[in-house]
């Protein structure tokens, strides 16, 4: 949703309830934003340095790991899931859902990308700790960017933490700035 800092999203994780981005806002608006949260797990994000932001927040918000925005164009992939593993992909309100089972029906991997017209979001990708280094992270991505080409979209965009930089490099995305948040963490009363 739009709002005068920028974006809002509902991500409905324990973890994180509500992501605002900060787009063009200046510290005024941004300190208005962040002085009207009172939800925890509430996060604030900007293209910004650290630095340049952290005057902003009281005591009651915690830096989260580092990030950088990156972006990729978007070409056919040709991923295959590996022996014992399969891909479903599903669709609901412009968001397209990529899991990944093992033979067992364990959930091995999962990620979603949010439609924006010529452009999508890559959130959420997760390969799961007793699956990782199968390629299963580079199977999530391939079949969500053949979702969204399939679906008209021709740039991929997320943001990445310091680990998944380094799978999405492999995947030809490059960094395009900074990404740094703030997590609402109340003290309880």
């Amino acid at each position: 949703m739009d709002e005068p800092w920028g974006l809002s999203i509902q991500v409905g994780l324990p973890t994180q309830t509500v992501r605002h981005v900060l787009l063009d806002a200046d510290t005024g608006t941004a300190r208005g934003l962040i002085g009207s949260v009172t939800e925890p797990t509430t996060c604030v994000k900007a293209f910004l340095e650290p630095d340049v932001m952290e005057p902003w927040f009281p005591p009651e918000w915690e830096p989260t790991d580092p990030g950088f925005l990156m972006a990729v164009d978007l070409r056919p992939s040709a991923v295959r899931a590996p022996d014992g593993y399969t891909a479903t992909t599903e669709a609901a309100d412009g968001v397209i859902s990529v899991r990944v089972l093992a033979a067992d029906g364990e959930l091995a991997a999962r990620g979603q990308i949010g439609l924006t017209g010529g452009a999508c979001v890559f959130d959420q990708i997760v390969t799961e700790e007793a699956h990782r280094r199968l390629g299963l992270g580079t199977l999530v991505m391939g079949a969500l960017t053949d979702a969204a080409i399939e679906s008209g979209a021709d740039t991929g965009l997320l943001g990445a933490t310091v680990a998944g930089r380094a799978l999405y490099e492999t995947l030809d995305w490059k960094v395009l700035a900074p990404l740094t948040g703030f997590l609402h963490k109340p003290v309880a009363p």
